[in-house]
């Protein structure tokens, strides 16, 4: 009889929908059903984490980048809608956001010590785990079309420098001159920085932590304005998208995060979807896209708590700072930063968008 009723439990239990926390992050949410066979369609933007706090931004500005944000993360939920896939939705918002000068992708794109504008971008699907990168741009209007196109019209995954634009060029894509790039605001940063390192070259005064100029840290306007976008669509498929200028007075070749499949980018239909932006050499060392992946993967923790524990803790334990946008197979999401503020747009469980860019 107990075997029975051990059984009949089973049965059901099995049967049954996945109960989940569809909510606002790090806030107490509304419980609903949620189920692999029913999932949410889900759409998550990131313009980049760093030192933004109320104030340091005017009311124009904020206003700017909450138009940007709701126009790109409605482009691409649209899209959703219309029953096109994630990654579909996930180009068309991440090229709104590169297309503008407001954040560091495309456009916006910050410069090299060399006075050089050089974009990385990554988009990966996690129905089949294919995945496409590209590092080291100066000539590509769209960096995120590009990853795209490697990973469906050729057999690698990651492609650099001139061989990446050499294919650009096979695949018909749309290059600019590399004036296109330049913003004074980014050109600005830069003398700020050349500036500061030469005083600090003058003074004999140690400019470098971890191999990174002391004088980064003190510009807000370099951290870090990567942008990205994760998706969930009609048919249960997941994706994300990734895309930068890497970081102000990088040298030699620099190669951040989110090129690096696991680290800045990452989809698992059976798990989460993950974009990341900030310290690119934190993020690839402790791999962070995938381990949050892992921990929902290998520990089940819910999205959010998986965000929480990589950033929250790893991430700030190694001294690195930034953020991530997750979204889960439910379509659940999940955002995390250390950093004070990250510019983010969501929909929510009632089809609104929802732009965020302060912690509290």
């Amino acid at each position: 009889m107990k075997r029975f009723f051990s059984a009949v439990l089973l049965i059901t239990l099995v049967a049954m929908p996945v109960l989940t926390l569809a909510q606002k992050p790090g806030r107490p949410g509304v419980l609903q059903l949620q189920s692999p066979q029913n999932p949410r369609l889900g759409f998550v933007i990131h313009g980049g984490a760093g030192v933004i706090t109320r104030g340091s931004l005017t009311p124009e500005e904020e206003a700017e980048y909450r138009k940007k944000l709701e126009e790109a993360v409605l482009a691409g939920y649209a899209a959703l809608k219309a029953g096109k896939t994630g990654l579909d939705a996930i180009e068309i918002a991440i090229r709104i956001l590169e297309d503008s000068p407001l954040f560091n992708a495309g456009k916006g794109a910050v410069f090299t010590a060399d006075g050089k504008n050089e974009l990385d971008a990554a988009i990966m699907d996690g129905k089949s785990l294919n995945a496409g990168a590209v590092a080291g741009l100066h000539h590509i209007k769209n960096p995120i079309t590009l990853a795209r196109a490697v990973m469906e019209k050729s057999p690698h995954v990651m492609m650099i420098g001139e061989g990446a634009e050499k294919f650009a060029k096979e695949q018909n894509m749309d290059f600019v001159p590399e004036s296109y790039f330049f913003t004074q605001r980014r050109w600005d940063s830069l003398q700020k920085i050349i500036k500061q390192e030469k005083e600090n070259e003058k003074n004999k005064k140690s400019s470098s932590f971890e191999g990174v100029p002391g004088s980064l840290r003190e510009l807000p306007s370099n951290k870090f304005g990567t942008v990205g976008a994760v998706a969930l669509d009609k048919d249960g498929n997941l994706a994300a998208g990734t895309s930068t200028g890497g970081m102000t007075y990088k040298k030699y070749g620099r190669v951040g995060d989110v090129p690096v499949i696991g680290a800045g980018t990452y989809a698992d239909n059976s798990t989460c979807a993950v974009s990341a932006t900030g310290w690119g050499e934190f993020f690839i060392r402790l791999g962070v896209a995938r381990d949050i992946s892992a921990l929902m993967e290998y520990r089940a923790l819910p999205i959010q708590q998986a965000v929480d524990l990589v950033i929250q803790q790893k991430l700030q334990k190694a001294g690195g700072d930034g953020g991530v946008i997750a979204i889960d197979k439910f379509g659940n999401i999940g955002i995390s930063f250390n950093s004070e503020g990250m510019y983010r747009a969501y929909i929510d469980k009632d089809g609104k968008a929802v732009v965020e860019i302060y912690k509290d």
